[in-house]
């Protein structure tokens, strides 16, 4: 997969799936897969074994991965896509729809 258009720390959007039209903000990218996994979205049951972290084990509900392709970046309360640009001679990330920079 090429550059990744979606980063850590974004707020996006989900525009397919069970969660459409949830926001929240990237915890992970896995550029190798194409997946990210936003925060309180898609979450699913998982159940645990007792460890060091979690003493008692148990029924926990975790976020699973979603496919980048299923999540749109959000400008300004408004989702847009991300294009690239040479600014200077650094490449940055901008709205596509108000062509801000993004960072």
């Amino acid at each position: 997969m090429s550059t990744m258009k979606i980063k850590k720390g974004d707020t996006v959007k989900v525009i397919a799936g069970k969660d459409k039209d949830k926001e929240g903000k990237v915890i992970s990218v896995d550029p190798k897969n194409g997946k990210v996994v936003v925060e309180g979205v898609n979450m699913i049951t998982k159940h645990e074994k007792p460890s060091a972290a979690n003493q008692n084990g148990g029924i926990v509900q975790k976020e699973a991965p979603l496919d980048i392709s299923n999540v749109m970046y959000l400008h300004k309360g408004k989702v847009t896509r991300v294009g690239f640009k040479m600014e200077k001679d650094k490449k940055v990330r901008f709205a596509k729809t108000t062509g801000d920079v993004i960072d």
